[in-house]
């Protein structure tokens, strides 16, 4: 694979704006995950998707846990962009088919805020880390 056809973007400033609060916001569900900055949990997350049939669940705890706050730091930098957001995204169709989808988009616990990341996330694996980030200058 040719690793900087991988990081080439020529999107603009709107990705690079897209790209930090969308890592912000990661880090922010993240980090908590790991007890860091927050009361949560990886083996309280884990019982929890233990809990709705996801097998495995530690092994999931640790990869959304890990992918948010790692993903989240890699996108504000804009390094490795399209990986950490394919994964993000994915993390996010899960979160709206398998634990939001049931209390319609905009009810309590809606789906709304995990479409949004998820959306945020395909578009910057689509088009890439914009302006401002790693990928952009190890690309050229």
């Amino acid at each position: 694979m040719n690793f900087k056809k991988l990081m080439m973007t020529d999107a603009g400033w709107g990705m690079f704006v897209l790209r930090v609060v969308t890592g912000v916001i990661f880090i922010g569900h993240g980090a908590p995950k790991f007890g860091w900055g927050g009361d949560g949990s990886l083996a309280g997350l884990a019982g929890w998707l233990g809990s709705i049939g996801i097998p495995a669940p530690m092994v999931g705890a640790f990869l959304v846990a890990f992918f948010e706050t790692f993903g989240g730091a890699f996108l504000i930098i804009g390094l490795l962009t399209r990986f950490w957001s394919a994964g993000l995204a994915f993390a996010m169709l899960i979160a709206v088919t398998l634990v939001h989808l049931d209390d319609g988009m905009f009810g309590e616990n809606g789906y709304q805020w995990a479409l949004l990341l998820m959306a945020s996330s395909l578009a910057l694996m689509i088009d890439g880390a914009g302006k401002g980030s790693l990928d952009r200058k190890l690309a050229y």
